[in-house]
């Protein structure tokens, strides 16, 4: 019988943000985002066969929090250029090669742990997949709280174009599709066409190095999103589809400033009343 295929959590949490320093050690609700991810993490670990999972950074004060928090920990180089080149410097220093990486950024808290575990498992019915990442389908109210919270922070919050078989087509921090007839199509439906993207990935070990080796994309430079730089060399990104219920389309997806950290507070605080 074969043994299951080795899979590594690897969260990438980096201090020197220009938007938001020290983001990963920031509190929400009383706890840092890094712990609250770890914990996330986790949880899925020890559900799924053969999975670890590390906290990597460039940074001695995220180093001593991962002690104190009990994550095993990976130091890497300050200038890794995306998150993903950091996830491979840290896998590269395992003892053992993992098949299967989950990029599982370290200033996302409220990452459904149901979209953590959907990426393994298409991975493990897929194994051919390069690239796996989640995606959830908008209502009309989430979708006009994404407009809402855009012209306030308007980089925060990815938006996904899809093909029939879930292929990523496109990702934007512009919100896509343009709905034309929107109000007719409000009347019909109570799903919008909009999908959000959520800030988390799954590479094979041989797709991730393949991404690290190649250049800087064009529009990956102008949209500030790693992932189009695989669209942009031609390969597949599939997505899988995390159905979540109304009120939950308003997590936040990721925090990027400290107004989304204002807003993460709220939300806290609105889940737990």
């Amino acid at each position: 019988m074969n043994a299951s295929p080795s899979i590594a959590i690897i969260i990438p949490a980096r201090y020197g943000s220009t938007r938001f320093p020290g983001k990963p050690l920031a509190e929400i609700g009383g706890r840092t985002m890094l712990s609250r991810v770890y914990d996330l993490a986790g949880s899925v670990a020890k559900r799924t066969a053969n999975c670890k999972v590390f906290i990597t950074s460039d940074d001695e004060r995220i180093a001593n929090h991962a002690k104190d928090i009990g994550a095993e920990f990976y130091m890497t180089d300050p200038d890794c250029p995306s998150g993903s080149d950091r996830v491979l410097a840290a896998a590269r220093q395992l003892k053992e090669k993992p098949d299967f990486i989950v990029n599982l950024q370290g200033d996302a808290p409220f990452t459904p742990i149901v979209a953590i575990e959907a990426v393994i498992q298409t991975f493990l019915k897929n194994p051919g997949s390069n690239v796996i990442t989640p995606v959830h389908r908008l209502s009309w109210n989430a979708l006009d709280h994404l407009r809402e919270n855009k012209k306030t922070t308007p980089y925060s919050g990815t938006c996904a174009i899809l093909n029939e078989q879930g292929g990523a087509l496109w990702f934007s921090k512009t919100i896509i599709p343009t709905i034309r007839k929107e109000d007719t199509i409000r009347a019909k439906t109570t799903l919008s066409p909009v999908h959000q993207h959520f800030g988390l990935y799954g590479y094979r070990y041989d797709a991730l190095e393949q991404f690290c080796a190649l250049p800087q994309g064009y529009y990956e430079q102008l949209e500030g999103l790693e992932q189009l730089r695989f669209l942009e060399n031609s390969i597949p990104i599939q997505t899988v589809l995390i159905n979540l219920a109304d009120t939950e389309g308003r997590r936040p997806s990721g925090i990027d400033t400290p107004e989304d950290l204002e807003r993460a507070e709220a939300y806290l605080q609105t889940a737990s009343d």
